[in-house]
């Protein structure tokens, strides 16, 4: 049976720490792998991407490998072929899947009947790749990363979802702060200042996700005016804390331009980790 990666659950704790590990080594070595040679990766968005698309698609040739990227409208999803005979038809042709969608259930069917890996490149419910960058920032930052504290601000997303999962296996205490009408299930409620208090860093993404409507996008954006990463909130983290952001952001929002472009800012290190991450994923998937 393949392997796949659609939580970030499917890792040990040990494993985690490994994939870290040898992202560093690609990082400061981006040509040391071939573990894609030979083999081709198919990159399926029904969403559109700056980040996910290019990390991977560089991640992919960098490793040897050729990556076939299908954008929404250039599969025959749209005409209504299922998940399933999606998965049965690509698992013929590449090595590995990727797929950037809405539901979470469109990635379960499609690594259910799929042949190869399959990755999850960001669905409604978790963004673990994401979350792999994340953590790779911390450990450049700060070393180990067991006993550190990530403060999360904002909307109870896949992002934090994501981050408290994969920070768990990792050792780091993830406190979240959301309004309650926004927060993630079974979270104890938490105000912003007092998640930020101590944190190694703060992190936060946007309010308002892809294809949110207008009403409800307003209502959003009112529930979160005092969820916000700005200055004061940092003051109240460790003097060495650190700013992190997913991307795409929206200065004067959910950020203030001040953290975003400031001194303490990681937001550009966390999106060029994208790349390191994922192609240690992708080796180690690939070795599976």
């Amino acid at each position: 049976m393949p392997r796949h990666f659609l939580t970030g659950e499917e890792l040990t704790g040990g494993e985690l720490r490994s994939l870290l590990e040898r992202a560093l080594e690609l990082k400061a070595d981006r040509l040391a792998s071939s573990a894609l040679a030979g083999r081709s990766v198919a990159l399926v968005f029904e969403r559109p991407s700056t980040r996910t698309r290019v990390s991977f698609e560089v991640g992919v040739n960098e490793l040897g490998g050729h990556p076939v990227v299908l954008r929404e409208g250039e599969l025959q999803r749209g005409r209504g072929e299922s998940p399933r005979d999606t998965a049965l038809v690509l698992s013929r042709y590449v090595s590995a899947i990727g797929i950037r969608t809405g539901p979470h259930e469109v990635a379960e069917e499609l690594a259910a009947s799929a042949g190869v890996p399959v990755i999850n490149m960001l669905t409604r419910e978790h963004h673990p790749c994401q979350a792999l960058a994340d953590l790779l920032t911390l450990r450049e930052r700060f070393g180990e990363l067991a006993g550190l504290k990530l403060a999360y601000v904002g909307d109870g997303n896949n992002m934090a979802r994501s981050l408290v999962l994969l920070g768990r296996l990792a050792g780091v205490e993830v406190a979240v702060a959301s309004p309650p009408e926004l927060s993630l299930p079974g979270l104890p409620p938490m105000d912003p200042a007092e998640a930020a208090e101590g944190a190694h860093a703060l992190y936060t993404d946007v309010w308002v996700s892809m294809g949110e409507e207008e009403g409800a996008a307003a209502e959003r954006k009112n529930l979160l005016r005092t969820y916000r990463l700005d200055e004061a909130l940092m003051a109240r983290a460790r003097d060495d804390a650190i700013a992190l952001h997913c991307l795409p952001a929206h200065p004067g929002e959910e950020i203030s331009p001040e953290v975003l472009y400031g001194a303490r800012s990681a937001v550009w290190d966390q999106a060029e980790n994208r790349l390191h991450a994922q192609k240690a994923l992708l080796e180690l998937l690939a070795a599976a």
